[in-house]
């Protein structure tokens, strides 16, 4: 069984991450099928929101496999190898120009935070508990995955968490807006199955839209500007813009094509 599938229902594509012996501690081969999964998720014209999650009950993503951290302190080649792959991952993931949701129960530390941060929307189980270690490692936090904290927590926040490398649970996550909602764990799955399904049933460009929008005005760059307006224009010139307005008239759900 691949540590890393994908299970696709109607429009939305689960991308779990399975490594149940390890609670789910990534490890190389998984960093690179993740590379490998985002991309093929990106071409895929019927694919509109993608979930996150991880296998099992004791975690989604408990951090990088330790036993293979002793190999960057023994070899540069080997440190410089993992940052590639672990960095050509979460470029995958934020790539992706659909929505993606994380479903987050358990244990989610270090690089699963890092995964969950590449979502635009996060939602916990109230068994949930995170950290940020690298402290207790002495490893380095790119500074990508900074940029990408510093997104959604305040800068102390960020500081904090990292300098004590401190356990912390759902009710504080959500507190800080790390996550957007908390659920009790047997609800986590549909609660998020619910989120996504409404997510795919809206205008596919005008979430790409959106999601480029947003990204762009936090960056403040100005090509991702001029592509972000660029794509609402689209909206406007397009056949679900049509459609939209006849459903709304007729009363009736919309049929999006994302044409």
């Amino acid at each position: 069984m691949s540590e890393v599938r994908v299970d696709q229902h109607g429009h939305v594509a689960w991308l779990t991450l399975d490594q149940l012996p390890r609670r789910n501690a990534i490890n190389r081969q998984m960093w690179r099928r993740l590379t490998e999964v985002a991309e093929r998720l990106r071409a895929a014209s019927d694919v509109r929101c993608v979930v996150l999650r991880g296998a099992g009950e004791e975690a989604f993503v408990s951090g990088a496999d330790i036993n293979e951290l002793e190999q960057l302190r023994l070899s540069p080649s080997h440190q410089r190898d993992f940052e590639a792959e672990t960095d050509a991952a979460f470029s995958a993931l934020t790539a992706l120009e659909v929505p993606v949701l994380c479903a987050i129960h358990g244990w989610c530390v270090g690089g699963g935070v890092a995964i969950a941060l590449c979502a635009d929307l996060r939602y916990a189980a109230d068994d949930a508990r995170f950290a940020l270690p690298p402290g207790r490692l002495g490893i380095g936090y790119g500074l990508a995955n900074l940029e990408r904290a510093l997104r959604c927590l305040p800068p102390a926040s960020v500081a904090e968490l990292f300098y004590t490398a401190r356990t912390f649970d759902a009710a504080e996550a959500l507190g800080l807006g790390l996550v957007s909602r908390v659920y009790p764990k047997a609800e986590l799955d549909q609660a998020v199955e619910e989120m996504a399904r409404r997510v795919a049933d809206n205008a596919p460009l005008t979430l790409r839209a959106v999601k480029a929008g947003l990204s762009a005005l936090l960056r403040r760059d100005t090509a991702e500007l001029v592509r972000a307006q660029g794509l609402v224009d689209a909206c406007f010139e397009s056949s679900d813009f049509a459609e939209g307005l006849a459903a709304f008239l007729e009363k009736r759900p919309p049929r999006f094509q994302g044409r």
